[in-house]
């Protein structure tokens, strides 16, 4: 939309962080303070009973990209942003976000604000922010915070509850490690553009202040004035009992190294809630993701013999499952001809034509 002014620019808040951090919470509080999400919504399931507030297509659009890779939404890997993009740099991709992100501008018509909520977005940041310019389009980052033992703690408690000790032990380390991975990523992706930080306890305890402080960062509108007590939809459906997971380090099965790393970046993180683009923080993180990168290639090294190994295994799988699909293969075969003989037929030549009938 070239030429608009700010007052009809649509506005564009795309929420990320964490998963199981209380972006599903926040993307609920927006859109009953008046920001339009795009329909259909994901439906709410046994783990997310209240909802998602996360626009269907997007989230196929999103898992399809990682996918393709593959990737994690909370994926641990250093090189695993790169990968995303390569992925979502194609012309295809572009426009195929741009086409839909197009319908959704025209809905909400000048001035209109949208709320966008996917704990993969950052990994796509790049693609959001470009197909936004072209449309005219002004890109703002709500980023949910939540310590990270309780975020590992809580996807322990919706996703490995029936796992075996040594699972759940190997996968607390990898949901740590993909969060110490994801809290850098994220803070790379929106630094350029206007963003807000959000403590998820800060938003349960007094969603009025935290959402009026998110409020100022991003200039947005909301459809309440948050320094009144006048009772709002948002009462109704911030529950402070969601804050179930409160627990400690001492519940998290981990190396030490990168447990430090992980206190390291939160409170770094929690800097960046009052003070966006504090320096000392962004630094501080920019630290820990190179003591961070280093950990993983020793990981990877530690690994390698168990990771060779399973490869090794899988592929003698593949080789096997071939090669009992061509002695099938081979045996219909000789059904085949078999009972072209009976019937009086030659087989098709290689082309896939017929031969005449014997006669």
């Amino acid at each position: 939309m070239p030429g608009a002014t700010s007052e009809t620019r649509v506005r564009l808040v795309l929420v990320t962080g964490s998963g199981r951090s209380g972006t599903s919470t926040v993307a609920g509080t927006l859109k009953r303070l008046g920001l339009h999400v795009p329909q259909p919504e994901m439906p709410a399931d046994e783990t997310n009973p209240r909802g998602f507030y996360e626009p269907q297509w997007v989230v196929e659009f999103h898992k399809r990209l990682l996918n393709s890779i593959p990737a994690r939404t909370n994926d641990a890997r250093p090189h695993a942003a790169a990968d995303v993009a390569e992925v979502a740099s194609t012309p295809e991709v572009r426009e195929e976000l741009r086409t839909w992100l197009a319908e959704q501008v025209a809905e909400v018509g000048a001035g209109g604000q949208l709320a966008i909520k996917d704990p993969r977005i950052f990994w796509v940041h790049e693609l959001w922010t470009g197909v936004a310019d072209e449309l005219g389009v002004d890109v703002s980052y709500l980023t949910m915070l939540r310590h990270p033992a309780e975020v590992v703690q809580s996807r322990e408690t919706h996703y490995l509850s029936n796992q075996t000790d040594e699972f759940r032990r190997t996968r607390q380390t990898a949901n740590l490690a993909g969060w110490v991975n994801a809290a850098y990523e994220t803070e790379v992706a929106t630094r350029a553009r206007p963003r807000a930080f959000v403590r998820y306890t800060d938003l349960l305890a007094d969603w009025r202040a935290a959402m009026s402080h998110a409020q100022q960062q991003l200039g947005i509108a909301f459809n309440a004035d948050l320094s009144s007590t006048e009772h709002h939809d948002v009462d109704d459906f911030i529950d402070v009992k969601l804050h179930r997971n409160k627990i400690t380090w001492d519940d998290v099965d981990t190396i030490a190294e990168l447990q430090d790393q992980a206190v390291e970046a939160w409170e770094a993180c929690n800097t960046l809630v009052d003070a966006p683009y504090d320096e000392g923080a962004i630094a501080t993180l920019d630290r820990v993701h190179e003591r961070y990168v280093v950990l993983h290639q020793y990981a990877e090294a530690i690994a390698l013999d168990h990771t060779n190994v399973r490869v090794a295994v899988e592929r003698r799988e593949v080789q096997a499952t071939n090669a009992d699909l061509r002695k099938r293969l081979a045996r219909r075969r000789q059904e085949v001809k078999r009972l072209q003989g009976q019937l009086g037929t030659t087989a098709p030549d290689e082309g896939g034509s017929r031969l005449p009938w014997k006669r």
